[in-house]
């Protein structure tokens, strides 16, 4: 898939609009260079605009964080990464004449950098969700005096309580459990025969 210069700017727009872009605008080039290899196999997959510029701003943060370690920028440590040129200090460091300096009083602080997961993963973890959803359609329209997609959607979707969704439903709260347990066998039953 060939990207468009609608896509190269679309992407050149998130670059600028990263946090991490403030002070690196002369490797602008090297960052949509990097996200442009990252998100070809995006923009064949993904046809919802929302969608896509939430992903391609992943992208662009993975890319940015790549191409700052590249050149140094940033380097990464036992919590995470941090720039190279940031070092903040508790105490004074006090200089005495003849003598080295003493740093053992320094800290050094950085704002942990999350990487975010690959567009591959994201792109697997989307077609698990669009498969549970519809074998928990599928199931539902099998047994609709079970409530499965009712009770999925008010426990996963609206956050309710299995005391709540009973209270809701007019049944017992251990025959919602039953039915939860039993719709995630019949999902896990239908992944293994995938």
């Amino acid at each position: 898939m060939e990207l468009t210069q609608e896509n190269i700017n679309l992407i050149g727009q998130i670059v600028k609009n990263d946090r991490k872009y403030s002070g690196n605008e002369d490797l602008f080039d090297d960052f949509v260079n990097e996200a442009c290899k990252r998100s070809v196999s995006i923009f064949g997959a993904i046809d919802n605009e929302a969608t896509l510029e939430a992903y391609l701003r992943r992208v662009v943060t993975t890319s940015i964080v790549n191409v700052l370690k590249d050149s140094g920028r940033l380097r990464r440590t036992k919590a995470g990464y941090m720039s190279t040129k940031e070092l903040v200090t508790e105490a004074p460091v006090v200089q005495v004449a003849e003598q080295k300096p003493d740093y053992s009083s320094c800290v050094v602080s950085y704002e942990n950098i999350v990487v975010p997961e690959s567009p591959e993963d994201v792109a697997i973890k989307n077609e698990i969700l669009t498969f549970v959803a519809e074998t928990i359609r599928k199931i539902d329209d099998e047994q609709p005096e079970e409530k499965y997609m009712q009770i999925y959607t008010m426990r996963y979707n609206d956050g309710l309580t299995q005391k709540e969704i009973a209270s809701e439903l007019g049944i017992s709260q251990s025959e919602v459990s039953k039915r939860l347990y039993g719709l995630i066998g019949k999902v896990k039953g239908e992944l293994d025969e995938q």
